[in-house]
């Protein structure tokens, strides 16, 4: 019996380096087999006129009470940092929560990606939370396949969803006040469909005054064929105004490829192909263009429960240096925050509550800024 019972253990154990070595050879046709959509694409129709004046209709909006997934806060912040201090007004865009492959655009009600939609919400638009409102749309996202495939379906799949994001911020600014100062923030493809917004809604406008600054964070963006159209600079200065901060963190060692390629694989908001060079990096534990600081500048890294309903703040945890290479955000040796690490050691799902103290500090000193500046 001990002896079948080694074997056993011999078996289990080569099965478990064949399968490693499975993923590690072929893990991206692997990846691309479990998300990629293998239906055809459904050309959809514009949402109806109006359909953004209903609260089945957002993720989060200042109207629905306690129970509003953005305006969680971990336990043990002070008074002062409690949701509503500021006076800005936020749209919010939440990254890709539909996994599976039945359809190339999730329907707004599919339960299990607005389930995740919540947590999402909750992990990464509540350091926004310090001020008056903030606004989360649900949209006919793109399934998470359509980044992982160069075939037309993808483009088209974000397309479709780009469209639903900008109905929802035009009934955002219809119920803003005129006067009210804005952040922008979004994740992963929230940030994709962000930077499109501010180069076709923001930039060369007088709506450009109002943006305290732009948060579009875990998707690439190139400094000569993204920025310039977006109509915003990036941040350079705590202090500055109507900029972008954005970045896409990684461990070390890290093996960027997947992200990279997909980044490379569509042209540039001006319509050029992206070249090699560095993407853009701002650095969310200094509020500027480029450079390090140690863990000991991180005010705190938000670690989720298993549940992902609440979370612990960890202060000290997590350095941040912008590589010079490619412009990605180093994190150094890998945190323990979950399972939900990608391949190469990319800590996308973590983008945000790597730097979660930090960035309500950049928002609240931002906004500052922004409202002295009116006053002056």
């Amino acid at each position: 019996m001990a002896r079948k019972f080694l074997y056993f253990i011999v078996v289990l154990i080569v099965l478990v380096i064949a399968a490693l070595l499975v993923l590690r050879i072929w893990s991206r046709e692997l990846t691309n087999f479990a998300f990629v959509p293998r239906t055809a694409f459904e050309q959809l129709d514009p949402q109806p006129a109006g359909i953004y004046t209903s609260r089945k209709m957002w993720v989060s909006r200042p109207d629905f009470g306690s129970g509003d997934p953005a305006q969680w806060v971990p336990a043990g912040l002070a008074d002062a940092d409690q949701p509503g201090k500021g006076k800005a007004v936020v749209f919010f865009i939440h990254p890709t929560s539909y996994l599976a492959r039945e359809f190339w655009n999730a329907p707004v009600d599919e339960p299990d990606s607005a389930r995740r939609a919540e947590f999402f919400v909750r992990g990464m638009a509540s350091p926004f939370n310090g001020q008056a409102q903030v606004w989360a749309p649900r949209y006919r996202q793109a399934a998470f396949g359509a980044f992982l495939t160069d075939k037309v379906e993808g483009q088209q799949a974000l397309d479709a969803a780009y469209i639903d994001v900008r109905q929802a911020f035009d009934a955002f600014l219809k119920a803003t006040p005129n006067d009210a100062p804005i952040i922008l923030a979004g994740h992963s493809q929230g940030a994709l469909h962000l930077m499109h917004l501010l180069k076709d809604r923001v930039a060369g406008t007088p709506l450009a005054a109002r943006i305290v600054a732009a948060y579009p964070i875990g998707w690439p963006i190139s400094v000569s064929h993204d920025l310039p159209a977006m109509g915003l600079p990036a941040c350079n200065a705590p202090t500055q105004n109507g900029c972008v901060m954005t970045w896409a963190s990684f461990a070390e060692p890290a093996d960027p490829e997947i992200l990279i390629d997909a980044y490379r694989s569509r042209p540039g908001l001006d319509g050029q192909r992206k070249g090699t060079d560095p993407v853009l990096c701002t650095n969310p534990l200094t509020g500027r263009l480029g450079g390090s600081a140690p863990a000991a500048a991180n005010l705190g890294t938000l670690r989720p429960s298993e549940d992902l309903a609440d979370g612990t703040i960890i202060v000290g945890a997590v350095p941040a240096r912008c590589d010079d290479k490619t412009g990605l955000l180093m994190i150094g040796d890998a945190p323990d925050l979950g399972p939900f690490v990608l391949p190469g050691n990319n800590y996308h799902v973590y983008d945000i509550p790597l730097f979660w103290s930090n960035l309500r500090a950049d928002v609240a000193q931002r906004t500052l800024a922004w409202e002295k500046s009116r006053a002056q």
